[in-house]
């Protein structure tokens, strides 16, 4: 399998990095965290509708050219609805036939997908409760899954959204009770099957741009640092460890974009490469999330330091969509039915 990138996938990956690099600071995360407006001339909402409502039609795009997007707004922790409404809610509409669905594509409406119960677990469920469900109050309708298979567009004005405390403030997520009488349009299993493989792989891409992050600032923090008369990035504990995670982040990567490739073909193996893809990704990330606190020591604990920002994302982006061991559950069920 060729994992070079054409002229537009290229263009495409250093388009989105300008854009993020140019208009997305820390502030603006930091705006996210603290649901205020105070931070700069640009809020994280703002942001979102100046900048990423162009970006949606990636919901109609291969799987890779969105995973290239998604790593790179993981890198910046990109504020607003962006993954869940490009990844799933567009293909969701486009599976359903829905009428909003060219609206979506063109950045005029927005949406999220709620999938859980009141259980925490992403599988499909009758629970008259739908919990962690990103971004709620931030998009103009949800799309509510069903164990039949069935899929319902609401509002959310019609819905009593609460949210929930978790540890990434700047990806918010919420529950509500399902309303009674909706209706509903039935589809395959194969097919929402297709749709979650594709905002597991997009989110596992995320998580890579998060490590990526963290590795980058580690290894400029371990190389200034000097102790000893020493960088202490010349230390030998320490280099085996970040050697270790840089491994582990490099696999997770081919793992990831492996499991892009696999969706976009409609290959055999592509329910087993969506779960290794998201469990290794979600495992690189906690590491450097680890490593990266460890190695830049006091001021890596510090509320100033950005590191806290992406070690919350890593923590709470490996939850959503199923925790590696969930994933790994699933990989063994996989193997194991198929002889």
């Amino acid at each position: 399998m060729d994992f070079t990138l054409n002229e537009e996938q290229v263009l495409l990956r250093e388009t989105a990095r300008s854009m993020f690099g140019n208009e997305c600071p820390p502030s603006l995360i930091r705006d996210a965290f603290y649901d205020v407006t105070s931070a700069g001339p640009e809020d994280a909402r703002t942001f979102f509708d100046r900048h990423l409502r162009d970006w949606a039609a990636l919901g109609d795009a291969p799987v890779v050219d969105l995973c290239l997007f998604m790593e790179e707004a993981g890198r910046v922790l990109a504020p607003g609805p962006g993954w869940v409404n490009t990844s799933m809610f567009l293909p969701l509409l486009r599976l359903i036939e829905h009428p909003l669905a060219d609206q979506v594509a063109a950045g005029e409406i927005t949406g999220t997908v709620a999938v859980c119960g009141s259980d925490g677990y992403w599988v499909l469920s009758e629970d008259p409760v739908r919990s962690f469900v990103p971004h709620a109050k931030e998009v103009d309708l949800v799309a509510i899954l069903s164990a039949q298979n069935a899929v319902s567009c609401v509002p959310t004005t019609e819905l009593s959204l609460q949210e929930v405390a978790t540890l990434d403030r700047s990806r918010p997520v919420f529950q509500f009770d399902v309303p009674v009488g909706l209706d509903t349009t039935d589809v395959s299993a194969e097919e929402l099957a297709a749709v979650l493989n594709r905002g597991t792989v997009a989110l596992a891409a995320e998580l890579i741009g998060v490590g990526r992050w963290l590795m980058d600032a580690t290894l400029e923090y371990v190389r200034e640092r000097v102790q000893f008369d020493r960088p202490v990035g010349s230390f030998q504990g320490l280099q085996w460890k970040l050697v270790d995670a840089a491994l582990l982040l490099e696999r997770a990567d081919a793992a990831v974009y492996f499991a892009a490739m696999c969706l976009d073909s409609d290959a055999a193996e592509q329910h087993h490469a969506v779960h290794v893809a998201k469990a290794a990704a979600g495992a690189a990330a906690r590491r450097w999330a680890r490593d990266g606190l460890q190695s830049l020591g006091g001021i890596g604990f510090t509320w100033e330091h950005d590191l806290h920002l992406r070690l919350r994302r890593a923590q709470a982006s490996e939850q959503l969509l199923g925790s590696a061991s969930w994933h790994h559950d699933r990989l063994a069920e996989l193997i194991f039915s198929t002889g």
